[in-house]
């Protein structure tokens, strides 16, 4: 169905569902690099690009020859600079609402004993990193560490994020009613706005909530802080008497 027609222009409806499409996925890659060294790369990426076309106007001759063989591998080497960035925004589209709809988890029982882990864990001043996986998977994570398959209990989490334990350092991954596992490895931020800001437990957590829609809480071991990472952001000083509440209102996002 064609909405008008000129001479030179002929515009459809499914041209507009094209633009659409396209114009999404830009502003998700825009969005996600924000803030981060991928828009110095643009920026240079760009100056590239201009040369180029400088370079095919004039008809320079060996500089048209580097770009040419370039452009052959140039979807690989975009793939390879911007690979965080890419996967990024695929788990983001994939916990998108609609997708949420049809898989979600109440999770009640999950939000009852974490928060009243991380309270406790922030009475006590233990250094805490809690993830609670959901529809995204985190078996790459899982795998960094000891797997346990327990029963969820505030009590257990406690217990693990004891000083000196043998498994108090790391994260703990929390899978529906179950803990998979502790003393596991995160990927840590490259964010330059929380570089100089937080320790290497915030920067875990940031950077984990960066690449899956995880809820991450971090209880601080100096101030008993506790703050939630989700999508890349920071919330930090949580009410304790407003951390279930908190928590819950993540898992509706």
């Amino acid at each position: 169905m064609e909405l008008f027609t000129l001479d030179f222009i002929k515009f459809r409806l499914t041209d507009v569902f094209d633009i659409s499409i396209v114009s999404y996925i830009l502003y998700k890659l825009l969005t996600l690099m924000k803030g981060t060294r991928s828009a110095q790369i643009v920026t240079g990426l760009t100056l590239v690009f201009t040369m180029a076309i400088v370079a095919f106007w004039f008809e320079l001759e060996g500089l048209m020859f580097l770009f040419t063989n370039l452009a052959t591998v140039s979807i690989i080497i975009l793939v390879i600079i911007f690979q965080p960035e890419l996967r990024g925004m695929l788990a983001q589209m994939g916990h998108s609402r609609v997708f949420r709809m049809l898989t979600k988890y109440e999770g009640t029982k999950t939000i009852d004993e974490v928060s009243r882990a991380s309270i406790r864990l922030a009475e006590l001043k233990y250094g805490g990193l809690l993830v609670i996986e959901r529809s995204v998977g985190l078996k790459n994570f899982i795998e960094t560490g000891k797997a346990l398959n327990a029963q969820l209990s505030a009590e257990i989490i406690t217990t693990l994020f004891t000083p000196y334990t043998p498994l108090h350092d790391g994260a703990v991954i929390v899978s529906g009613d179950y803990i998979s596992a502790a003393a596991c490895t995160l990927p840590l931020t490259k964010n330059p706005r929380y570089r100089k800001l937080y320790g290497m437990r915030h920067k875990a957590a940031i950077g984990v909530s960066e690449e899956s829609d995880a809820i991450v809480i971090v209880v601080s071991e100096e101030t008993g802080e506790v703050s939630i990472a989700y999508q890349g952001l920071l919330n930090r000083n949580i009410d304790r008497n407003e951390l279930r509440d908190t928590i819950a209102g993540y898992f509706k996002k």
